[in-house]
């Protein structure tokens, strides 16, 4: 079981100069996410490159990752499918590997109907026992799900979470005022952490967190502990460096941070490539305006 709270990475992959799995480096920032008291490990995601990662990386991850957090924290994967039978695959293979739950995105490339969307997720839920969170993200990829197409989800005892990313901070309550504890909320936009917390999120499936773990705990759990302004003078100073989170390239920028926190590196997997240019001086810039002015951090465990 999943308690589906805290602060939960959607972690970056890490990759050699030669384009191959470093799992060193990932050791590394995977022990930094512990210390600062994440409550879960996301792998695949978006930030951690899934579309480039052939699937014997993907169980190595997996397995590896599993490894690592030792039973510390449950290890999430995510599903992002073109059919109904890569999505159960996928999920099989996750709980063979020993992942704990299942990270969802609506059908990749076609756009599928409400009805549709509905009875992947439904028909991919039936054949695992791995607990599930919807990933709602209809800005990035074109499917929104919606209260009422929940409502028939619901029927399903492991889809119990959403990832809640349409930016509209006022869903979160609309979720809430439905469905209770029933479906659980965790924002998934960096720029809108510390308001959805506060608006009743449970958790936040967080970017800039792999770069700065304690920084994005302490807002998390100081806003549940009602120290507000500790939790505010902390995200303030975030903020420019979690904006880094919406943009195409969330990627590069969120490894260059790492870089900067020294738990990563700028590998990225082509097509993506490191920034350059002008790009590349702005989100520098912001992350050594971020790094000069680091605050330091009340105890907020």
């Amino acid at each position: 079981m999943i308690q589906w709270k805290g602060v939960m990475p959607a972690v970056t992959t890490k990759f050699t100069a030669q384009d191959t799995l470093d799992m060193e480096l990932f050791a590394v920032n995977i022990k930094a996410q512990l210390d600062a008291g994440v409550s879960g490990i996301i792998l695949g995601g978006t930030l951690g490159e899934a579309s480039t990662l052939t699937q014997a990386e993907k169980e190595v991850l997996i397995k590896e990752t599993v490894a690592l957090v030792n039973g510390q924290v449950p290890v999430i994967i995510n599903i992002a499918e073109q059919t109904t039978k890569g999505a159960i695959a996928a999920a099989e293979m996750a709980a063979k590997c020993g992942a704990k739950g299942l990270m969802m995105l609506p059908p990749m490339r076609y756009k599928a109907n409400d009805h549709e969307t509905v009875t992947y997720f439904r028909e991919t839920a039936r054949t695992t026992a791995l607990p599930i969170m919807i990933y709602n993200n209809p800005i990035d990829y074109g499917i929104m799900v919606t209260l009422n197409m929940f409502e028939e989800l619901l029927v399903c005892d492991n889809i119990q979470a959403i990832k809640e990313s349409t930016r509209d901070i006022s869903n979160i309550t609309r979720i809430k005022s439905r469905f209770g504890d029933r479906l659980k909320v965790l924002t998934g936009v960096d720029t809108l952490g510390l308001e959805s917390i506060l608006m009743g999120a449970d958790g936040w499936v967080a970017g800039l967190v792999c770069a700065f773990p304690a920084e994005t705990c302490a807002v998390y759990e100081l806003a549940k502990a009602g120290r507000i302004e500790e939790a505010l003078e902390i995200y303030r100073w975030f903020l420019p460096l979690l904006e880094l989170d919406i943009s195409p390239q969330l990627v590069q920028n969120i490894k260059m941070a790492e870089v900067a926190t020294g738990i990563g590196t700028e590998n990225v997997r082509a097509p993506r490539l490191p920034l350059m240019g002008q790009e590349r001086e702005r989100v520098a810039q912001i992350i050594a305006e971020g790094m000069a002015k680091r605050p330091t951090l009340p105890n907020y465990k």
